[in-house]
């Protein structure tokens, strides 16, 4: 399985997820975020929410109706009621949950930096693993050492 570590230095998660997200979508996946704290999520929502016209991505939250149908799910546990195989752990914190998708996405920022340090030393040390490191340089993204 792959992990993607997003360093975070210029722009927030959710200015950033919805990118991550629509790329998801158009090869026919699904998306699970999770965060702990409501306010993060509902910044995610927004910003789902709020991209250009036709980049809609439809979003619902985990715990209410019609949670299996969304294809993107917010939520604050690992659960994938949508059925996602791809996971964006939005707040810094690595769960080992997450190694059971496809596919996980590990945003974390200055202030989370020594947490995504210690787990790229554990993942990085297992084989089913392919730890991948992405930073952002100006708006681009791109794959550090």
């Amino acid at each position: 399985m792959q992990v993607d570590f997003y360093q975070l230095s210029r722009d927030p998660v959710d200015q950033v997820l919805p990118a991550i997200a629509a790329r998801i979508l158009s090869l026919g996946a699904r998306l699970l975020v999770v965060a702990d704290e409501p306010d993060r999520l509902e910044r995610i929502s927004a910003g789902l929410w709020n991209g250009p016209p036709d980049s809609f991505l439809a979003h619902g939250r985990a715990g209410e109706m019609g949670e299996g149908h969304q294809p993107i799910l917010l939520a604050t546990s690992c659960a994938a009621a949508n059925g996602a195989r791809h996971v964006a752990l939005a707040d810094g914190l690595w769960r080992d949950e997450a190694l059971d998708f496809d596919r996980a996405f590990y945003f974390f920022d200055a202030d989370t930096i020594d947490g995504a340090r210690a787990s790229w030393r554990t993942l990085s040390k297992r084989e089913e693993v392919t730890p991948r490191f992405w930073r952002q340089d100006g708006r681009k993204w791109v794959q550090g050492p």
